[in-house]
């Protein structure tokens, strides 16, 4: 396996910005990649990834003279992953650090049928397969088209009321208002080579490839990675108030390997156009892919962006958004009809030429190792550093 492959097809051009842990500091390091090396860049640019983002031109600053090299990127990917790390030699963070980390959820035609089957199914995997084909028959294909909030779209709302096929999936889906939610804290995303957690009392689960977009407190979108927003379909199939318990545990969201700037070269356009892989492989030998194509998106990056922050939500310290996956797995992988769920041990990357390949291996969220390191351990470190 070539460890360059997980990099931007072209990062010979990108303006790659990362976080690092450096046990030579004893804490975390912003990093620029330039060519195949990895420089330090905390004292020349900015402590924070937050900090970088608000300036004016943040690429620009990934030049910034007088940075530390922290060695070859290949080597650094390599001692990311979990079960080859040396804890003596610097690893890959999640590439954000004090931004809200949000989502936007269903915001694809095909995953928003798959969460009307969770809804019908309250959880259930075995009764997905029956209810599928009666949502699918009723309303698959009616939803390529419909602009979110348009009058056409509420003339299919009120079709499907009338008989009594109406859900809080498809109110965010096709209504006005898209679902914004929080997907966990600032500083508790995992980064590339993690473990990625699920819960241990969900048995119907999947993850969800996405890009995110990272956004200033004045609402620029200033860059973008790759996120996983696990996702836990029979605990939120019980109920839509459970979101919470589905969506925001231990590991459960997972970010990098880069946050790559915005310029010259890659800007929103190319977000909109983006071709976002899945590839799963487990220890019991079972595979699958999917690709996730940007361009079916039913709202657009922007629009997602404007909902989530202006006159009615400010973030002092930015924040970053998951864009929603198209992809909702029903391959069986056991039984038939039982569709497909995690076992731990397997082999998640979600790739994207423009923006690299983030990796990680699924393991129990109560297994993982426990987020310990908040807001006031990063300033208690920067602080001891002469940084702040």
């Amino acid at each position: 396996m070539n460890l360059l492959d997980h990099l931007s097809a072209d990062r010979a051009r990108a303006r790659l910005v990362g976080r690092v842990f450096d046990p030579g500091v004893g804490g975390p390091c912003v990093v620029a990649l330039r060519g195949d090396e990895v420089f330090d860049i905390t004292t020349r640019a900015a402590p924070t990834v937050r900090d970088l983002i608000e300036q004016g031109a943040p690429a620009a600053l990934l030049d910034a003279p007088g940075a530390r090299s922290l060695g070859p990127v290949e080597a650094l990917l390599r001692n990311s992953h979990a079960a080859e790390r040396d804890p003596h030699r610097p690893w890959l963070l999640a590439p954000v650090d004090l931004q809200a980390v949000k989502a936007a959820g269903v915001t694809f035609a095909e995953s928003l049928v798959e969460r009307v089957i969770e809804e019908q199914a309250r959880g259930q995997a075995d009764r997905a397969l029956a209810i599928r084909a009666e949502v699918t028959q009723a309303i698959g294909g009616a939803l390529d088209t419909l602009v979110p909030g348009s009058a056409q779209a509420m003339e299919f709302k009120s079709w499907l009321v009338a008989r009594g096929l109406w859900s809080q999936y498809l109110e965010v889906g096709i209504g006005p208002d898209p679902e914004i939610f929080t997907k966990c804290q600032p500083l508790a995303a995992v980064g590339y080579g993690a473990e990625v957690g699920i819960l241990g009392a969900s048995h119907w689960n999947n993850p969800e490839p996405e890009v995110v977009l990272v956004v200033d407190s004045r609402g620029r979108i200033v860059g973008a990675s790759l996120g996983n927003d696990v996702n836990l379909r029979d605990i939120e199939g019980r109920s839509a108030l459970l979101l919470g318990k589905a969506k925001d545990n231990n590991a459960s969201a997972a970010i990098g390997p880069f946050v790559r700037l915005f310029d010259e070269h890659f800007g929103i356009d190319a977000v909109a156009r983006a071709a976002v892989t899945l590839r799963i492989e487990g220890p019991d030998g079972f595979r699958l892919e999917g690709v996730n194509q940007m361009r079916k998106i039913s709202r657009t990056p922007a629009q997602l962006v404007a909902a989530a922050h202006g006159p009615h939500h400010q973030y002092p310290d930015g924040f970053c958004l998951f864009l929603g996956t198209m992809f909702a797995p029903t391959q069986d992988r056991g039984a038939p009809g039982q569709g497909f769920t995690h076992l731990e041990g397997d082999r998640v990357e979600i790739s994207c030429p423009e923006l690299g390949a983030l990796v990680n291996r699924v393991r129990r969220s109560e297994d993982c190792p426990p987020w310990s390191e908040g807001a006031a351990a990063l300033m208690r470190n920067l602080a001891a550093r002469g940084l702040l």
